[in-house]
């Protein structure tokens, strides 16, 4: 993909739009408090790597590899993971902005969403098995033929997902969460 290696290294407070960020093998760096906003990140990898109150609200992700990197923070607003090298992806989502982001497609077991707002997220034909959303705002996200089984929404808010459509085997649910199962029949449930 690309021959140059770089280790260990922070970035603080950089400005990536308009200078892009060499594409490069980024491995263990740290990314604090900088801009990618509609960069363009294609053929970057990212291994072991942290973005930390960083904004990447509609950067171009093709085949750009996330393998154990962690978003904390950030804005990903818009970004289109299905660009995504596939190989090896696995990232971390913490008090992060995903509004409008699209994993359609995309394997992602056991990946954990903890404190995001995903406001119209796009789940169509993921897999998400036995990931986490804590404490997340799904408002209005697509989920439609995704693989929902062992998931945990008991803390994950303003989700509507159709059984019928939907592998939610062994997920769970919270009482209070369980009306987002029956949204589709348009019932009033009382307490």
């Amino acid at each position: 993909m690309n021959n140059l290696l770089i280790f260990d290294n922070t970035y603080k407070s950089q400005n990536y739009t308009k200078e892009a960020l060499p594409k490069a093998s980024y491995e263990n760096c740290v990314f604090d408090n900088c801009n990618f906003a509609n960069a363009n990140l294609t053929n970057t990898t990212f291994t072991e790597c942290e973005f930390i109150d960083c904004d990447l609200s509609n950067a171009n992700v093709t085949q750009t590899v996330f393998k154990e990197t962690l978003f904390t923070g950030s804005k990903l607003i818009g970004v289109k993971f299905e660009t995504c090298n596939t190989f090896l992806l696995s990232f971390t989502f913490e008090r992060s902005i995903l509004d409008y982001a699209s994993f359609y497609k995309l394997k992602m077991k056991n990946t954990l969403f903890n404190h995001c707002n995903m406001i119209e997220v796009d789940f169509t034909e993921a897999n998400l098995n036995t990931s986490i959303f804590y404490e997340c705002d799904l408002k209005n996200a697509t989920f439609n033929n995704t693989e929902l089984e062992k998931v945990d929404l008991i803390t994950a808010i303003n989700f509507s997902i159709d059984p019928s459509i939907n592998n939610i085997k062994n997920a769970k649910f919270s009482k209070e969460n369980v009306i987002g199962l029956l949204a589709k029949y348009k019932i009033e449930i009382k307490d």
